[in-house]
């Protein structure tokens, strides 16, 4: 009986990975400048409460700011860091270049990292990836993560596809009926 516990440990102890992504029907300098731009996220990011940076400008490497989500009944308060944003100055982006925006974010039992990828598919299309890693700590934390793994995959997905119709038709999620 022993024997068949051992497995569930250690995939709690494993970290989850994952990869969304979704094809954007607008320029790749136009999708970055809006993703960048801090204005927008609650246009787009549901549930966001508060994204206020700590150190640094906003979307810089190395800044660090508060982030607060509505989950349901529960806020959620974590800090994220900037850890790779190329290039820069998001104007002017060669073609051929791909745009890398990635972030560490760290709350209570849990760390992630998300590495976004941009690729511009034609003059007119962008190709947005997201690669996703979370490690929990905590027996709860270990536990969501085993239970219900599906759950952050569908959450990002549904914040990518907030942000194609923000983007492609001004929808705000502030105003949708759920």
């Amino acid at each position: 009986m022993h024997e068949q516990v051992v497995p569930h440990l250690e995939e709690m102890m494993r970290p989850m990975k994952y990869t969304v992504s979704i094809e954007i029907a607008l320029p790749r300098e136009k999708v970055v400048q809006l993703l960048a731009d801090p204005a927008h996220l609650p246009n787009w990011l549901r549930g966001l409460v508060l994204h206020e940076p700590l150190s640094g400008e906003h979307g810089q490497l190395g800044t660090t700011s508060r982030v607060v989500m509505q989950m349901g009944g529960r806020k959620i308060e974590c800090t994220e860091t900037i850890t790779r944003r190329e290039p820069a100055d998001l104007r002017g982006i060669p073609k051929t270049s791909v745009v890398h925006f990635e972030r560490e974010i760290v709350g209570e039992g849990m760390w992630s990292a998300v590495r976004d990828r941009l690729t511009e598919t034609g003059p007119e299309t962008t190709l947005w990836e997201s690669e996703n890693e979370y490690r929990f700590s905590g027996f709860l934390m270990k536990l969501v993560g085993l239970l219900m793994p599906g759950a952050f995959r569908k959450q990002s997905q549904q914040h990518m596809q907030d942000f194609k119709a923000f983007a492609e038709q001004g929808k705000d999620v502030r105003e949708a009926k759920d």
